[in-house]
């Protein structure tokens, strides 16, 4: 590599460093103004690191490498998205990951989510019912180097009943209703963290812990999400 060359490359790291840094303190700032409704004014060490070290700009479309660093969702194809920094942050904060736990995750997209929690927790399945994305995210994750994420293309709406029960589970597209083989798949003492709600009349994000003495579900924020799908097939 040339003079030239290795200028711009440290010159384009540096960028990188700069919009990771702003996107962080966006984070940070975005909580302190939810604080109210979530009762997160700061997010926990552990989650903020991995938000700093998971690569977003790897996660988006070539074309929008630019913006990997902007607070706010992104398109990456089959009418999906990519979720806005914040609301990972905040998901990932209010499920409570600890190391050595398996979570579940719901809508793998473009594996972003997936490589977070996999840096706070022991094993991560994830499921996608679009099978390119499925496909796509799970060579990314590879490729990156998280081999304790194991993906999916299947329905979500019946869970992964064969590595139940999960000491977690995370949602990221909202059904009309919680799904009941999720709530039947999380461990007792388990938390799942869910957007819920119709698309055109509004959605709410769920924090559920299933107690021995019952499932107790909290509304924290209202979202938006891409609505569950469901596959066609009998």
């Amino acid at each position: 590599m040339g003079m030239l060359g290795m200028l711009a490359g440290g010159a384009s790291a540096q960028d990188d460093a700069a919009r990771r840094a702003r996107l962080l303190a966006e984070i940070e700032r975005d909580a302190a103004l939810t604080a109210e409704s979530t009762g997160r004014a700061r997010l926990d060490a552990r989650v903020m690191a991995a938000m700093a070290k998971v690569p977003r700009e790897r996660f988006v479309p070539p074309e929008l490498r630019a913006q990997a660093w902007d607070n706010r969702p992104l398109p990456i194809g089959h009418e999906q998205t990519i979720s806005q920094p914040f609301i990972v942050a905040l998901m990932t904060d209010l499920l409570a990951p600890k190391p050595g736990q398996r979570v579940l995750e719901i809508g793998t997209g473009s594996g972003y989510q997936a490589a977070v929690l996999a840096e706070l927790v022991g094993k991560v399945y994830t499921i996608e019912i679009v099978a390119p994305l499925a496909a796509r995210a799970a060579a990314l994750l590879a490729e990156l180097g998280y081999r304790n994420v194991e993906v999916r293309a299947g329905d979500g709406y019946q869970g992964w009943p064969e590595a139940a029960p999960f000491d977690g589970i995370l949602v990221t597209a909202a059904p009309a209703t919680v799904p009941q083989p999720l709530i039947d798949q999380l461990a007792v003492g388990g938390r799942m963290v869910i957007p819920v709600g119709r698309e055109w009349s509004g959605q709410d994000l769920l924090v559920i812990e299933k107690q021995p003495s019952g499932v107790v579900r909290r509304a924290v924020l209202p979202v938006r999400f891409v609505p569950f799908t469901r596959s066609r097939e009998p």
